[in-house]
């Protein structure tokens, strides 16, 4: 018989856990989570669901996605990571500090240029040619995808050198969010689902970036080593599967 790969035992155990959800066998648990900074919002709305569905509540740690790879590789008591990329839970999978079979992506991210003042990112992207602003925020892109993402457009449309010296590095997207809203920052690079929130109004302006302008943020999640024999833990991965968590990721702009 042929050995059944890490993969399939990891869909059979998560459709299995779906199945029992709803289950009053199971034991009402926490899940320690770390989740990258720009999908707070939405995993905060999840574990609504999550919890009604399951019983379960969530630990949420949030933050950059490199610095939990080395709090993680570190010894952090983590059990799931909502990662902003899909090379961190594939190497931590190779390291040995995730379950094999676990990681499966569960966005597609979005970048936006945006501005807390309204009227002053056009549909465009002009601005950043204009030079009429003194500071640009990003999120460090050695620690965050959406940072590297930014980096690539201004490469992309020639002007990295250009706007070299006006670049405000942020340690996480919230951050560069942070200083953005305080004005600290006139704009910046930060994720669609940060400044299209559903249920409020869009504050300020915004220019959602072609995808073409930067390599595609495939976001993927992943069962860590602490995770791997507690139920609650591999029962949230599943549940971000399931199709009232899909509904959620889409309404803050993300794509599938």
């Amino acid at each position: 018989m042929t050995p059944m790969s890490p993969r399939n035992r990891w869909r059979i155990a998560a459709a299995s856990l779906v199945l029992s959800l709803h289950s009053a066998t199971v034991m009402a648990d926490e899940v320690s989570v770390a989740v990258a900074a720009n999908f707070a919002g939405p995993l905060a709305r999840i574990a609504e669901g999550f919890s009604a569905a399951s019983g379960h509540t969530l630990k949420v740690s949030v933050g950059s996605t490199g610095k939990f790879y080395s709090q993680i590789v570190s010894g952090a008591p983590f059990e799931v990571l909502v990662a902003a990329d899909d090379e961190t839970p594939k190497k931590l999978i190779a390291e040995g500090h995730a379950v094999a079979g676990s990681n499966f992506s569960y966005a597609i991210g979005q970048l936006v240029l945006w501005s807390a003042q309204p009227g002053y990112v056009d549909d465009q992207g002009a601005v950043l040619a204009s030079g009429r602003f003194t500071k640009l925020a990003i999120a460090n892109p050695k620690l965050a995808p959406y940072g590297q993402a930014g980096l690539e457009v201004l490469k992309a449309k020639g002007l990295g050198e250009v706007l070299g010296a006006k670049l405000v590095t942020a340690e996480s997207i919230a951050q560069a969010y942070q200083f953005i809203a305080t004005g600290n920052a006139e704009l910046g690079f930060v994720a669609l689902s940060q400044v299209v929130v559903p249920g409020k109004p869009v504050t300020g302006s915004y220019w959602r970036v072609p995808t073409t302008l930067y390599g595609e943020i495939r976001q993927d999640a992943v069962l860590l080593k602490p995770g791997e024999k507690k139920p609650a833990a591999a029962a949230l991965l599943a549940y971000l599967k399931s199709a009232p968590a899909r509904a959620v990721i889409q309404a803050y702009g993300y794509g599938l």
